[in-house]
């Protein structure tokens, strides 16, 4: 069969994708930009008009797609999330619940790099869904977007349907899917989910000054998305030979490839590449990212392998928290006694960095919440360990910033209280 009618033959509605649905089922859904709107819809349209109950729903990163859709209120006691990484979506339906109920979000802990193996090797997938880019003529799709754990549960899922996206962006590196992989195609043209960056406030620009000032010429970077590591990038555009290799690309890292900063030329592995696992952005970061060459889109397991990351000399990587202990330990995923986000790659990163030769694990935060009524830097953490105290390198807040490694216990205190905000340091130094 040619490969054109291979096509036609794989060609269906969304409504028809998920007709065979039934219940007790375990599926899985791409993540973030790489959600699967008319999929999505069909499988929600499909729950409510036959009655299907139990499904188990397995992602990270949810965006507004799956919020409108099987994420949404009314769906949950028939399909049940368990989900590895909470976003807005999943904070806005816990804070409707009543007091005392049970959680509707069943929270999943697990590595974002261990992720692909959760997936296709201890959760037995009935169906894998997500948007592609298009079919070129020998047959190929790509993942777009999302690499992550999408290509090991597409390839273990019993069932892998695709939401073919002319605007999806066509991506290369190890995000190839030939259509003899594909059980069936659903063509649907909608716009991409775009992701805005937001201005920093005061403080974050002072700790993204405080973080450009440690990063040299032919650093090799990973970097978060907000406003922080955008603040941080736009100082670096004067440096030289920079690298990338991120769990996320952001339009803030493309842009330091655009100006010419970004060479990836003193990297050990993929030279001359710019290597992530996930993207999201605009259109503009969209279309830079189609059919450009010198992308490289990697499985999380790889991409976020410490192993691989310190390959790579002078690797610097940036990742936030919501508290740091006077120990040194962060969490980066709970607040105010609830799940928040998710340990995703900081803790691989963190490690990754600070085994690479001359590299530099940064772990920055601003001093204080909920308009400065709440010290970040605590006494001890309200939530679990996101990454351990034997492993945080640098911290660094408004305040400065300080290298941890070789400290005591005592002066790991010290150090940190002296980046807490001046009006909590005399109560930290109390709680000694």
């Amino acid at each position: 069969m040619s490969i054109a009618n291979n096509y036609q033959s794989k060609l269906m509605t969304a409504d028809q994708a998920v007709q065979t649905l039934s219940s007790g089922k375990d599926i899985a859904m791409g993540m973030a930009v790489a959600e699967p709107p008319a999929l999505l819809a069909a499988l929600a349209r499909h729950v409510e008009d036959v009655g299907v109950e139990d499904i188990k729903l397995w992602y990270f990163h949810s965006m507004d797609h799956a919020g409108e859709t099987v994420l949404k209120p009314e769906m949950l006691n028939r399909i049940h999330p368990r989900c590895m990484f909470l976003s807005s979506v999943e904070r806005n339906l816990l804070k409707a619940q009543r007091p005392g109920e049970k959680s509707s979000i069943e929270f999943v802990p697990v590595a974002f790099s261990d992720s692909p193996r959760l997936l296709s090797e201890q959760v037995s997938l009935d169906l894998f869904v997500t948007t592609v880019s298009p079919m070129d003529k020998h047959g190929w799709f790509t993942f777009g977007t999302s690499n992550d754990y999408s290509t090991a549960a597409a390839r273990s899922a019993k069932k892998l349907i695709v939401e073919v996206n002319p605007n999806m962006p066509r991506v290369f590196g190890a995000s190839m899917l030939h259509i003899s992989e594909v059980d069936g195609i659903v063509e649907h043209e909608a716009p991409l989910t775009e992701v805005s960056l937001a201005e920093p406030s005061r403080e974050q620009a002072i700790v993204a000054a405080t973080i450009a000032n440690m990063i040299d010429d032919r650093a090799c970077l990973q970097m978060g998305i907000g406003a922080l590591p955008g603040a941080v990038c736009a100082l670096l555009k004067d440096r030289k030979d920079l690298g990338i290799h991120t769990e996320l690309m952001t339009p803030a890292l493309a842009s330091l490839i655009q100006c010419g900063a970004v060479t990836n030329q003193a990297k050990t592995t993929y030279k001359g590449r710019s290597v992530f696992t996930f993207a999201m952005g605009d259109r503009a970061f969209y279309d830079f990212l189609d059919d450009n060459q010198a992308m490289y889109s990697a499985p999380v397991n790889i991409v976020n392998d410490p192993r691989h990351i310190a390959k790579n000399r002078n690797v610097v990587s940036v990742n936030a928290t919501l508290q740091i202990d006077l120990g040194g330990a962060c969490n980066s995923e709970h607040l105010m006694g609830r799940q928040f986000s998710g340990s995703g790659g900081q803790l691989d990163f963190v490690r990754g960095a600070t085994a690479s030769k001359g590299g530099k694990s940064i772990i920055a935060c601003q001093s204080t919440a909920c308009g400065g009524s709440v010290s970040r830097i605590v006494p001890s953490l309200d939530g679990p360990v996101t990454t351990p105290r034997n492993d945080t390198h640098i911290i660094v807040t408004e305040y400065g910033s300080t290298d941890l490694k070789g400290k005591s216990i005592y002066q790991r205190a010290d150090a940190l209280i002296e980046l807490a905000h001046p009006k909590f340091r005399d109560e930290l130094a109390d709680s000694l």
